[in-house]
């Protein structure tokens, strides 16, 4: 059912994702740390995560690559983090059909997740689907402004074509997500390097595989095993 939330959901809402095909800037994790710790930097990282929380549609796109790489360096990120309310969740995911009664409950539920982790995916465009569902166009359509941002500063952090040009990831739930977007299936998984490689069928693509980095996943998970 998830994708074809992903899927209706673009259609009804009019969002455009746009893969960078030559364009592209590797996050620079030292300037970023450096300037969502400056007080007096607009890429204030408190300041900057209160704005989305307060859901601000007037963010950048370097105001929102801020936030997202920027997590990295807060204290509440794991690389391991899952939702709390994922079994809850996975049954109405599991469901053919959604009754007008369960709309409040998933809502209340997606919301719980986004408080834990503001960057999960999954819930933010499920999220938007049900706001939809319910007749909530503007809730639909703050919750669509969030993913499609995020969605992009994951494109605009590579082309996926090797290793030293994967896209950046918080979470490998986010190399699922971008896999449903575009309805691709993959058949493998390997560390390649400091990078994450989703192998898929050979010939049925353009590409026999992505490239996702996770380095600062590999260095979060080296911190909690010690």
């Amino acid at each position: 059912m998830l994708k074809q939330i992903i899927l209706l959901l673009f259609l009804l809402l009019g969002i455009t994702i746009s893969a960078q095909e030559t364009s592209f800037i590797a996050p620079d994790y030292k300037a970023i740390e450096k300037e969502i710790s400056n007080k007096k930097s607009t890429y204030y990282y408190p300041k900057l995560m209160e704005r989305l929380i307060k859901n601000d549609t007037l963010l950048t796109h370097d105001e929102f690559r801020h936030l997202y790489f920027g997590y990295f360096f807060q204290p509440k990120y794991n690389a391991f983090w899952q939702s709390p309310d994922e079994k809850k969740l996975r049954e109405f995911y599991n469901k053919d059909t959604l009754g007008v009664a369960d709309y409040d409950e998933i809502i209340k539920l997606a919301n719980h997740s986004l408080s834990d982790f503001p960057f999960d995916l999954k819930q933010l465009n499920y999220l938007a689907y049900i706001y939809h569902l319910k007749g909530d166009e503007e809730a639909a359509k703050t919750a669509s402004y969030k993913f499609h941002n995020i969605m992009n500063v994951i494109f605009s952090s590579g082309d996926g074509k090797q290793c030293e040009t994967g896209f950046h990831v918080l979470l490998v739930e986010h190399e699922y997500v971008m896999l449903n977007l575009f309805d691709i299936k993959s058949n493998s998984q390997s560390l390649v390097d400091n990078c994450d490689y989703l192998g898929f069928e050979k010939g049925k693509y353009k590409v026999d595989g992505i490239y996702f980095n996770i380095e600062k996943m590999l260095e979060n998970e080296s911190k909690s095993l010690k």
